[in-house]
């Protein structure tokens, strides 16, 4: 249950809240059949550096986390 809650407490921050908006707008757009070429370039680079960032995070969590492990 308490991880749980720190799950839904690290979604609530900006970042994420401006993805899932875009994502929202996205599939809205995608349901009516038009999606204007400006929003589709911004969403696609959003996606992409939200997911890159999230990437890199976790990257350097195993890494500080190997770093402590080797220490002992």
């Amino acid at each position: 249950m308490i991880i749980l809650w720190k799950r839904i407490s690290e979604l609530i921050d900006v970042k994420s809240i401006v993805t899932l908006a875009l994502t929202y707008a996205f599939v809205k757009l995608t349901c009516n059949g038009t999606i204007p070429q400006e929003f589709l370039t911004i969403y696609t680079t959003i996606i992409a550096f939200y997911f890159g960032t999230q990437f890199q995070k976790n990257a350097n969590n195993k890494n500080n986390d190997n770093d402590e492990n080797n220490e002992k």
